[in-house]
């Protein structure tokens, strides 16, 4: 039998459920949640909860959804602070530096690599986040690939295979065999682990007609596209997102009009995922969140979290980038980090509040969720709750 614990005296609560409470953020004032196991069974204002075995006492203080973190690269070794500080004195960013991560990824061993992550993972947890999707690519061989996903399936379900970061060091010189490699052997070794399908469709990486035959190799295998698109220059990857029905177009950055006008018309499958953490690690030009908002488009925010281009496990950080330099407000801004995130998963039961979705909530040391962008960098959440269960 389980207990029900009532998270009570909660100022202000987002549900993500406009049927809920008010605006496109469900917002409820004086509430209460209660939790049954791993499940939210009721929510609403506190004078009308039911009774609960055990209480946890907000006091008057804001409590949001966990945070959905939909792109992040957690399973590697090494790092990079001497390419970090090279840019930040004036050498531009490509997506060459992988190569150093992939030397260190390969040399370490199984437990080095399972405890680099989990390292990130409760940093992350720490600062609400309750689910993350995580990406292999830092192996490039059919045992390093393989390997990454095994280890990052056994802490997550949302777990996406990028054989097609770059193209592997030891295919240099041919860039088609690597295509072959990652579409033939490594794709049945690794899709056993693996939920989604990812490739960097990018100059210096694959290009469309080769991103093309990877994701659909993928798609024959059973996996789910994902795209990285359109983040060094303007490119194929966004079109191809929306013609593959990918579940996410990420970064988005260098968008001509028709790629905003495919993402508007395809919202409700492709999600444009965002991550500022990478133009802030690399002085790049920022996505036009704006933009995209306003013609349609669904917005995800996420950390993008890895040793070169976004070393930050923060979601905080990442939304007050987007409200101070991507045009967000601070409503849309937590949408895209909480159910925005969800949808880039297809998930319908994380990023939100309501009965029957999962209890992941995070408590704020605020009497609102805009502190998150008002209060840029101080260190706001206070208790997590993740499946039902305080874990922080």
């Amino acid at each position: 039998m389980t207990t029900t614990t009532a998270i009570t005296n909660i100022g202000s609560l987002v549900t993500n459920d406009p049927a809920l409470g008010r605006g496109p953020l469900g917002l409820v004032e004086n509430a209460t949640v209660v939790i049954d196991g791993d499940h939210i069974a009721w929510v609403g204002p506190a004078d009308k909860a039911p009774a609960a075995d055990t209480a946890y006492d907000a006091t008057g203080r804001a409590v949001i959804p966990g945070f959905v973190d939909s792109h992040s690269h957690l399973v590697f070794a090494g790092d990079r602070t001497a390419e970090f500080n090279a840019r930040m004195s004036g050498r531009s960013y490509s997506a060459g530096g992988i190569r150093t991560t992939v030397a260190a990824t390969r040399a370490a061993s199984d437990a080095e690599l399972e405890a680099n992550l989990l390292r990130h993972l409760h940093e992350a947890r720490r600062q609400g986040t309750t689910t993350f999707e995580t990406k292999s690519g830092y192996g490039l061989t059919v045992a390093d690939e393989a390997r990454a996903l095994r280890i990052a399936a056994a802490h997550t379900e949302e777990v996406t295979y990028l054989g097609a970061h770059i193209v592997s060091p030891d295919y240099a010189e041919d860039p088609a065999g690597y295509v072959d490699l990652v579409t033939g052997e490594m794709l049945a070794a690794c899709a056993p682990y693996a939920r989604w399908v990812d490739v960097f469709c990018e100059k210096g990486a694959f290009d469309g007609d080769q991103a093309r035959a990877i994701l659909t190799a993928g798609a024959a295998a059973g996996l789910i596209p994902r795209v990285h698109a359109n983040q060094l220059s303007y490119g194929p990857g966004v079109q191809l997102a929306v013609e593959l029905e990918a579940a996410s177009a990420d970064h988005c950055t260098h968008l001509t009009d028709a790629d905003v006008d495919a993402l508007a018309q395809a919202a409700s499958t492709t999600v444009a995922t965002l991550l500022p953490g990478a133009e802030f690690s690399t002085r790049a030009q920022w996505p036009d969140a704006r933009r995209l908002i306003d013609a349609g488009a669904t917005v995800a925010l996420s950390t993008d979290c890895n040793p070169g281009s976004s070393y930050t496990s923060s979601m905080p950080f990442c939304i007050a980038l987007a409200v101070r330099d991507m045009g967000m407000t601070p409503d849309e801004a937590l949408w895209s980090a909480t159910a925005g995130g969800a949808r880039a998963l297809r998930r319908d039961d994380i990023g939100v509040v309501t009965p029957g979705a999962r209890g992941d909530l995070a408590l704020l040391d605020a009497p609102s969720h805009v502190h998150l962008a008002y209060r840029p960098g101080v260190p706001l959440v206070s208790a997590v709750w993740q499946r039902g269960r305080r874990v922080y």
